[in-house]
């Protein structure tokens, strides 16, 4: 009677064991989707703030239509990437946007009639900050990608991953591209 007790005992311990290795890595996925979906809002308000100053910078920047259809281009691709859930793609996407946006930033420098136009430079704050906020919460994001491709991976973890299918999820990352200084002299070659 006593050992068949014991074992009872010890298949409800495991079973508790079992359930709270569970609930922490669901806590883990859902902390995973939160802190995209908070990504995901900032890329929105940003990708609605692009075509107001592209549109603006059009009125003055005639010749430098190219780089205003690049940045479009760029968005176009990032919102598609964002609706089918592709992490690597809305990378690779937002990469090129920020190149373009640096190229805008470095075009709206270089003339005085762009630089003093309170709308460009209002629209160019609100995107700088939003772009600082993206930032912020990219790393939130990665970390909490990082902790939770770690958990599926440990033992005892992993067994209960598979068991239930648990996969890795994928970093945000942003390309090479936009470590890179904005090349002035290619900018305004005509």
């Amino acid at each position: 009677m006593l050992t068949t007790f014991i074992w009872i005992a010890v298949l409800a311990a495991l079973g508790v064991y079992v359930v709270i290795l569970y609930n922490g890595l669901v806590t883990l996925k859902h902390g995973i989707g939160k802190a995209w979906s908070n990504i995901d809002v900032l890329l929105k308000q940003r990708h609605d703030e692009l075509p107001k100053l592209v549109e603006t910078c059009k009125q003055y920047m005639q010749f430098e239509r190219e780089t205003l259809e690049k940045v479009m281009a760029a968005r176009a691709a990032a919102n598609s990437a964002r609706e089918h859930g592709d992490v690597k793609g809305v990378g690779q996407a937002e990469s090129a946007m920020r190149l373009g946006l640096g190229n805008i930033v470095a075009t709206v420098e270089a003339y005085p009639e762009l630089k003093a136009n309170q709308s460009i430079q209002q629209l160019l704050g609100r995107i700088t900050g939003l772009e600082n906020a993206i930032a912020d919460r990219r790393e939130f994001y990665n970390e909490a990608v990082n902790i939770n491709n770690v958990r599926i991976e440990q033992f005892p973890d992993v067994i209960i991953a598979r068991l239930f299918g648990f996969k890795a999820a994928d970093l945000l990352v942003f390309g090479s591209e936009e470590k890179k200084d904005v090349d002035l002299r290619e900018l305004f070659r005509s």
